[in-house]
């Protein structure tokens, strides 16, 4: 026992207790690296990468993704631009005066309709209706004027439509 008392026996101990203490300590961040790789393989999607490869890698996608949202989004406007200007050119304003264009009791037989567009362009349809015949009229408006000379009921069938009261019926 008396090397266990001595010197050399007191250090051989301590070294041996340091020893398995840095074992202990060794195993621990063994079993904690395999974690962690097992981990980052579950992240990383493979092996042989490392996380600045990783990182890189996902860097050039979101790149190539901002990019490709870029040029959808310029083609959306552009084609959003041409479906604006094709709307522009629909019928957005209409209105559809009924009246009695000669006076008599057979009722609100006759008809002006205005059809324009945005620039306050289109036709304006007329129907007269008498007891044995019946006309039809048709004048084209630009920018809200016309080369022909306009009825009342015309010119309310237009004014009509663009104070926007769309099919609106009114009595003249």
């Amino acid at each position: 026992m008396e090397s266990l008392t001595s010197t050399e026996g007191i250090a051989a101990l301590a070294a041996g207790g340091v020893a398995l203490v840095a074992l202990i300590v060794a195993i621990v961040l063994a079993v904690k690296l395999r974690r962690m790789r097992s981990a980052q393989r579950a992240v990383l999607g493979g092996e042989g990468r490392d996380l600045v490869e990783h990182a890189a890698r996902l860097e050039r996608g979101f790149i190539e993704l901002r990019d490709w949202v870029e040029d959808a989004a310029a083609g959306i406007d552009a084609r959003m631009a041409g479906a604006e200007s094709r709307i522009a050119a629909c019928v957005t304003h209409r209105s559809l005066i009924r009246y009695d264009a000669y006076g008599e009791m057979s009722g609100r037989q006759s008809s002006s309709l205005a059809l324009l567009d945005d620039t306050r362009s289109g036709v304006v349809l007329t129907s007269i209706l008498h007891r044995d015949t019946a006309r039809v009229y048709v004048k084209q408006i630009v920018a809200g004027e016309s080369e022909l000379e306009l009825s009342p009921e015309e010119l309310e069938a237009i004014e009509s439509a663009l104070a926007g009261r769309p099919g609106a019926i009114a009595d003249a």
